[in-house]
């Protein structure tokens, strides 16, 4: 009777995994596994050894160093979602015509979500530029916060989760201050997001730099398109830079790339902080 007991609960708890394991994402984990399978199968290939056996060259030999270690995020690139819903992003995510994803999706309630490992590489930062890095997507995490982008409030609770989310990736990967840029910051041509967002509250715990309270008046000399390529930004387009950093650190009068007196004093103190 014992036996007959123990093996209805053990058909109940299979039951139970089975159903979670074909919940609702179902398909969309299972696209994701074999993907991340495939991935897998090139480290098997070579698990210690290098790529050398491929190239034809007459000699060869494999003299292993002994300092390497696994590639890691440098870069965290905040997003705005600008659908209605933490469920419309996931859905657009799970779109392979659309083609975009993200590492981290956090909710308007505070809910976080990771949608790719870490280590991989998602489709999040496209065409830009930040510093001397031309390839975001494969330095960099990206969270994508559920918000509309003109309208939607930040509430505490999605400010507070991103924090300790970004408290994390801080720590483990060892991320600098500087490396906590929103998607206009390193595509400036193509991008808006994050808008109206409170970089301030980030800054004051360690992601992103802030201006001081006190600003002071650039020395004569100063010369703004080279304290904004010295932050990071591509000047190629210089009105563009400008209006991301308006973005950014003025967040009024976005839409020009007309620097007033105030503005100058924002860019010097922020600049001051790269030198």
């Amino acid at each position: 009777m014992k036996i007959l007991k123990f093996s209805i609960n053990l058909c109940v708890a299979t039951a139970l995994l089975a159903s979670c394991a074909g919940g609702k994402y179902a398909k969309t984990e299972k696209v994701y596994k074999k993907q991340a399978k495939e991935f897998s199968k090139l480290y098997k290939q070579s698990p210690v050894t290098g790529q050398l056996e491929q190239v034809n060259v007459k000699e060869q030999q494999w003299i292993a160093s002994i300092n390497f270690g696994i590639r890691k995020p440098n870069f965290v690139v905040i997003h705005h979602t600008a659908q209605d819903s933490l469920g419309q992003t996931i859905r657009t995510f799970h779109s392979a015509k659309a083609g975009v994803s993200s590492h981290y999706v956090v909710g308007r309630d505070g809910k976080v979500v990771q949608m790719v490992n870490d280590l991989y590489r998602a489709h999040h930062a496209g065409l830009g530029k930040w510093g001397n890095d031309t390839d975001l997507n494969s330095s960099s995490i990206g969270i994508e916060l559920d918000n509309n982008g003109t309208t939607d409030p930040w509430t505490d609770a999605q400010i507070n989760a991103l924090t300790q989310l970004l408290t994390y990736l801080k720590t483990t990967y060892r991320i600098p201050q500087a490396n906590f840029i929103g998607h206009m910051d390193l595509a400036p041509t193509r991008k808006n997001d994050p808008s109206r967002f409170p970089w301030k509250k980030l800054a004051d715990q360690g992601f992103g730099f802030w201006y001081e309270d006190y600003l002071e008046m650039p020395p004569a000399d100063f010369n703004p398109k080279m304290a904004l390529r010295i932050i990071g930004y591509d000047v190629s387009n210089l009105d563009a830079a400008i209006k991301a950093f308006k973005i950014h650190y003025i967040q009024q009068d976005v839409n020009t790339a007309f620097m007033s007196e105030n503005d100058l004093k924002i860019l010097y103190s922020i600049y001051k902080k790269f030198l």
